[in-house]
């Protein structure tokens, strides 16, 4: 009896364990399924998050670091903000963007400059990092200015001499559209001069921004005062001979004569 009873107890086990393992199978397999859908939507939303907690941030550094105040009273101006072109590759293309701008030409262009760092709608196209910001800007009465950028636009920039000169090349040519009081321009990192923008583009010097005052011709250097005139020969002859001269022996000095003897 307890035979068939162990026996009945094993052919019902062995009929119910398959079930079992079809159920777990399946189980499974919904949710690798469920899975396969869920995290590429749970992926971009953390990417999203991100990318909108990193703007914050950002939007609130530059607030920070660079308090612009905008008058109202300031007429709107369409001013060209120079970006990479979406046509052609490694160019520049000027951005027609309506700016209210002040007329002192300082504060002007650290408008326009942070109108080019919060780059284009198409993110492509910036030429500089999302991540940098102009910390200070100054203009010297010759028309040299310089612009303290924050190290992000040293760390982050791709490294290359195409991207280095495009860099460059959008600050110079958005301050020569805007802000023609601006000559020159000395691009600082951190309030400290480097040698290199991101190890290829030269940073030691000035760059040219206005191209219409560089290509003037040299102005001729005035002559002092009291010396317009070439001296006339007659004066020169007198001037000559008021100058005195070495004074040089005729001849060699003689010995003294031994004195006579009279008687």
């Amino acid at each position: 009896m307890q035979t068939l009873l162990r026996r009945s107890k094993h052919a019902g086990g062995a009929a119910v364990t398959p079930s079992w393992k079809y159920w777990l199978i399946g189980g499974l397999a919904v949710a690798v399924l469920a899975a396969a859908i869920y995290f590429p939507i749970l992926r971009r939303r953390v990417k999203r998050a991100a990318r909108l907690q990193q703007q914050s941030e950002e939007q609130a550094r530059r607030e920070l670091t660079q308090p612009i105040p905008i008058n109202p009273s300031d007429p709107r101006v369409k001013a060209k903000v120079f970006w990479v072109s979406d046509a052609i590759d490694s160019t520049l293309a000027p951005v027609t963007v309506e700016l209210p701008l002040s007329n002192d030409p300082a504060l002007r262009s650290k408008q326009v400059l942070n109108t080019l760092l919060a780059g284009p709608v198409d993110a492509e196209l910036r030429t500089l990092p999302p991540d940098a910001s102009l910390l200070a800007f100054y203009l010297l009465p010759d028309g040299t200015a310089i612009a303290d950028f924050s190290e992000a636009l040293a760390t982050s920039i791709p490294s290359g001499i195409v991207s280095e000169q495009l860099a460059v090349n959008s600050i110079t040519r958005t301050l020569e559209a805007n802000v023609p009081q601006v000559q020159r321009l000395k691009i600082l990192i951190h309030g400290q001069e480097v040698e290199t923008l991101a190890g290829h583009l030269d940073l030691a010097g000035t760059f040219v921004v206005n191209t219409k005052v560089a290509q003037e011709p040299a102005k001729p250097t005035p002559t002092p005062s009291g010396t317009d005139k070439p001296a006339s020969p007659a004066a020169a002859a007198k001037a000559r001979a008021a100058v005195p001269g070495t004074l040089t022996a005729t001849r060699a000095p003689g010995k003294l004569a031994q004195a006579e003897s009279r008687p």
